[in-house]
């Protein structure tokens, strides 16, 4: 490891909080050019996790350098809260030209995609005067203390869920929690807490992720989404989308819920829309969204610079065709998976649309039995062939695959390579159990 590194790592572990880390492998970038991240030592690593899809364009893109710079020159304000600035402005106007329907709506600004739902949470209760929500085991909506409130990933037990939560088993065609139809299943479930438990004149909405991704990467059958959607419709529910992982072009469409025909009322936007920058954004009925003056207040959210990062980030990609893209080479990613499934019993399932794609790793394909120990070694074995990936899933056993919407189809045949490589050393025994011992991830 270059010397560099080691004092990066080590200066890391003594300043950083670990309340705010995950990490999977000692990797410590100095720089980044496209899909790829650079080390010390000048080792360039392909990226298959984007930063967890807050680089959709990758690193150093063109479009994104010239429009911060831009802002920053001119630097227009530092804030949205008190000024009128054009670049938010116009980001608003460009993030609703992108949505389908013809409501009027209105856009609210944030940092990330935490703080955009902890802001709808708060937002439906006060507009409805209804305390309880509707989510999924396996949801991840954010790491403050709304956000969490709706989440009901295994990573966040150490917080308090909001009182008043109902979760609904998230629809998983791997792993079926109901016998028969697992569509009938789930909203059966529904339909009996709304005529016992949880009176559905109580619920302000449901939070739907179009694919849950932190929960694993699921995919839900064709027709949940928008059964749930009616449901909520029938009872005055809000219907929340959450697209901030899964939105803006990477699942082959421009938006995630699309795939199911949906049509929400409020919909989240975080990561891939600052192109790395802090940016987040709510879009929802301007009725709503006029609610109250300094309801939700952030002193720099809405900021020329990272507003103009937004502005940047859409223009690209609809200019440069991302959408199609993601599409295409997403298929060609998935296809390498399914090969790899063929050749390695460890993968069990391969899953996903466009460029959001999982990859769970089972024990035994029978029984299912997460092989979470082998996921860890799996990654890291990856990096250290020059692949850079993560893994999700409530029992850490789902490789994700969220890479720079700009991914080639050649960048992705050489991923699919190395981890072809990977799985080979794994499956042999050459990785170590102690070698992950230092990386708890998840």
């Amino acid at each position: 490891m270059h010397p560099m590194t080691d004092d990066i790592l080590e200066r890391d572990a003594k300043v950083i909080a670990g309340i705010e880390k995950l990490r999977f492998f000692p990797i410590a970038p100095v720089g980044g050019e496209g899909c790829y991240l650079i080390e010390a030592d000048g080792r360039r690593l392909l990226d298959f996790s984007g930063s967890w899809g807050a680089a959709g364009l990758g690193y150093n893109h063109a479009a994104i350098v010239e429009s911060i710079g831009k802002a920053a020159r001119s630097m227009a304000s530092a804030s949205l809260l008190s000024y009128v600035t054009e670049p938010a402005i116009s980001l608003a106007e460009e993030l609703l030209a992108i949505l389908p329907g013809n409501t009027p709506r209105k856009v609210w600004f944030g940092h990330s995609g935490s703080d955009a739902n902890d802001m709808i949470v708060r937002l439906v209760q006060a507009v409805t005067g209804r305390k309880r929500f509707i989510t999924f085991h396996g949801a991840y909506h954010g790491g403050i203390s709304g956000s969490i409130s709706v989440s009901g990933h295994s990573s966040q037990q150490h917080s308090r869920a909001q009182d008043g939560v109902v979760y609904l088993h998230y629809p998983d065609p791997y792993r079926p929690q109901f016998d028969g139809d697992l569509v009938q299943g789930v909203l059966t479930q529904l339909d009996e807490l709304f005529a016992t438990s949880c009176p559905p004149d109580e619920v302000a909405a449901v939070f739907i992720e179009p694919i849950q991704s932190d929960g694993g990467v699921i995919v839900p059958p064709t027709g949940f989404m928008k059964a749930l959607e009616q449901r909520c419709r029938d009872h005055g529910i809000f219907v929340v989308v959450d697209e901030v992982k899964v939105g803006l072009g990477r699942s082959g469409l421009m938006h995630a819920f699309e795939h199911d025909g949906l049509a929400p009322d409020i919909v989240s936007f975080g990561k891939a829309l600052g192109g790395g920058v802090p940016l987040s954004a709510v879009v929802g009925p301007a009725e709503i969204m006029d609610f109250a003056p300094a309801f939700s207040i952030l002193t720099t959210s809405g900021n020329p610079v990272a507003a103009s990062a937004g502005r940047a980030v859409l223009r690209t990609i609809q200019a440069d065709d991302l959408i199609a893209n993601a599409a295409s080479v997403g298929e060609t990613l998935m296809e390498g998976l399914r090969q790899l499934a063929d050749k390695y019993a460890l993968i069990g399932d391969v899953r996903g649309r466009g460029l959001a794609i999982g990859a769970e790793l089972v024990r035994d394909r029978d029984t299912r039995e997460a092989a979470s120990l082998e996921t860890k070694k799996l990654v890291y074995r990856a990096y250290e062939l020059g692949l850079v990936l993560f893994y999700v899933g409530m029992q850490s056993n789902v490789l994700e695959f969220t890479p720079p919407l700009i991914l080639t189809k050649h960048q992705a045949a050489a991923g699919l390579q190395t981890l072809d490589q990977a799985f080979d050393d794994v499956v042999n025994g050459r990785v170590a159990d102690e070698a992950v011992d230092d990386f708890a991830g998840w």
